[in-house]
């Protein structure tokens, strides 16, 4: 069995929960990079939704929720590397669950 690992981020949140609520963010976007959008849902609204504004928010916005992701590949990637060196291995039996299904073949 599988054990289940809370990775924690570097970076604190800086929105609250009643400034999420506020603000209506949903509830799967309601990381550490909240706080950046915020302005940027704000800004999406004012001008209509168009692609060429709030570029600055977004592109902001954007390196926020990219660097949490490659934060959590290289926590991931250092308990694989501890699990390998403690000689920790898969139960053998169970074959790992794919990422993307495998296309059918008939």
């Amino acid at each position: 069995m599988e054990e289940w690992v809370k990775l924690e981020s570097s970076k604190p949140m800086v929105a609250s929960r009643e400034e999420m609520v506020e603000a209506r963010v949903p509830l799967a976007y309601r990381d550490q990079c909240a706080h950046l959008l915020i302005p940027l849902n704000k800004c999406r609204s004012a001008e209509m939704y168009l692609p060429w504004k709030c570029e600055s928010e977004r592109h902001v916005y954007e390196k926020c929720e990219y660097e949490l992701v490659m934060e959590r590949i290289l926590k991931m990637q250092k308990i694989k590397e501890n699990k390998e060196k403690l000689g920790i291995q898969k139960e053998k039996g169970g074959a790992p669950i794919p990422l993307a299904p495998s296309p059918a073949t008939a």
